[in-house]
């Protein structure tokens, strides 16, 4: 039992939004009681307390789309040319890169990728994983790191065509395997969906076994869209229809599918997204960084398509992407007054909404029967901060980096910056020597 307060909570509960000096009673793993600081203390004062010194107390961050397995990338010198646009990326660094990793590769990659997660204030990833020589079992090797580390996740792997037909099913029945297993688990802290790599990497006969495949897992699917416009033009040619009109035909779509980027998408797939409730996850930094474009996001708003954010393997600190997110939404529209709001919309209101379909209790809210997973942060502000203005003091000034407490379904990950019951530094050596190794190979 702990109690967390002596802060500035900010609960992200529209009905009790800030609480100048509050705390936060957990039991287990759940919130039982959210109020003021001193009435709480009185109350449970033999529980196990955490002092924020009054510092800012919020919900745990959701990332919505990681690639873990990207992580071995930080630093590489690829020895290749510079890539002209989005496929040569993919061609000449990724799809490079992915069919060097090793079980054990992919094992390290998702201790440190979740330990940046956690010392960013994610407390929550929905992961998409790619190691084509090496994938049985992969989803399990990083199911099991989570599970060591604490943290709640949802992974899948990326089924495509372009490594032949063996590996295309191997893909297949990990996704299939290992959403049967997270649908068994009982912690509530592993959830399983079905990868697909993209449209233009999936042939008509693979999209159908998948379809097959996905019947009674209870799941949607996890699936880059349209991010490229390589992808929606060789669609076309395939299939005379748009990307996600492809998706629809194959019963894609859906409350439960994430659809990430939908950058090249026009009216009728923004009425498709919306009619099907399928989610769309937008990742700004990634987009500009792939020169791919801007998604239109404000548009997919208005017509009430459910937008949340993650960092496409770009980045763990999803503040870091929620400061992007309005600057490639400004510059793109011309226009200084727009994607303010929307940024929180996207990160703090939709993530959760997106989150909240997979787990059975609330995340990404400080309240009464949510999951306790909670983020304490060494923010001083330096003007009044209240409800009005909350929005103002997070975008210029929270970071990643300003964390210094996460809590995750109840118990202390990490404590004054300081991982707990993990040695950080081992894990952290041998994941060089093994990006050596990979390197090398590269």
């Amino acid at each position: 039992m702990i109690l967390v307060g002596n802060g500035i909570v900010i609960t992200q509960d529209n009905n009790n939004p800030i609480i100048n000096n509050g705390a936060i009673v957990i039991k287990d793993n759940i919130i039982v009681e959210v109020g003021d600081y001193n009435a709480l203390k009185s109350k449970y004062n033999n529980y196990e307390f955490v002092d924020a010194k009054g510092k800012v107390i919020m919900p745990g961050i959701i990332n919505n789309h990681h690639h873990i397995y990207s992580a071995f990338a930080r630093g590489m010198d690829n020895k290749e040319a510079p890539s002209n646009n989005f496929v040569e990326i993919l061609e000449r660094l990724w799809w490079k890169m992915d069919k060097k990793l090793t079980l054990e590769d992919t094992k390290y990659s998702a201790y440190t990728t979740y330990i940046d997660c956690i010392k960013n204030g994610v407390t929550t990833v929905f992961d998409h994983h790619a190691s084509p020589y090496s994938i049985t079992d992969s989803l399990f090797a990083i199911g099991d790191v989570a599970k060591e580390l604490g943290m709640r996740t949802t992974l899948c792997y990326e089924v495509s065509d372009r490594d032949g037909v063996d590996i295309t099913n191997e893909g297949i029945y990990e996704n299939v395997n290992f959403i049967k297993y997270a649908n068994k688990d009982d912690s509530d802290m592993i959830k399983g969906l079905f990868g697909l790599h993209a449209s233009f990497t999936l042939s008509n006969k693979t999209l159908e076994k998948c379809a097959k495949e996905m019947e009674g897992l209870n799941t949607g699917y996890h699936v880059h869209a349209a991010e490229g416009i390589a992808d929606l033009h060789d669609t076309l040619k395939v299939s005379g229809k748009r990307v996600i009109e492809r998706l629809n035909d194959y019963n894609i779509l859906g409350d439960k599918t994430l659809a990430v980027h939908c950058i090249h998408i026009n009216d009728n797939e923004m009425g498709l997204l919306k009619s099907t409730n399928t989610n769309v996850i937008n990742n700004p930094e990634s987009n500009m960084g792939n020169a791919v474009g801007c998604s239109p996001v404000l548009e997919m708003l208005n017509k009430g398509v459910t937008v949340g954010m993650g960092t496409d393997g770009y980045t763990s600190d999803m503040f870091e992407s929620m400061k992007v997110f309005p600057i490639i939404q400004r510059h793109n529209s011309c226009h200084p007054g727009v994607a303010f709001n929307e940024t929180f919309k996207l990160l703090f209101e939709n993530n959760k909404i997106i989150a909240d379909k997979y787990f059975n209790r609330e995340v990404g809210v400080l309240k009464e029967g949510a999951y306790a997973d909670i983020i304490v942060l060494d923010y001083n502000p330096l003007t009044p901060m209240n409800a009005n203005n909350l929005h103002g003091h997070m975008l210029f000034g929270f970071t990643g980096r300003s964390v210094i407490t996460t809590i995750i379904n109840g118990k202390i990950i990490m404590k004054d910056r300081e991982m707990l019951n993990i040695d950080e530094e081992k894990i952290f050596r041998k994941s060089r020597e093994l990006a050596q190794k990979l390197w090398e190979k590269m």
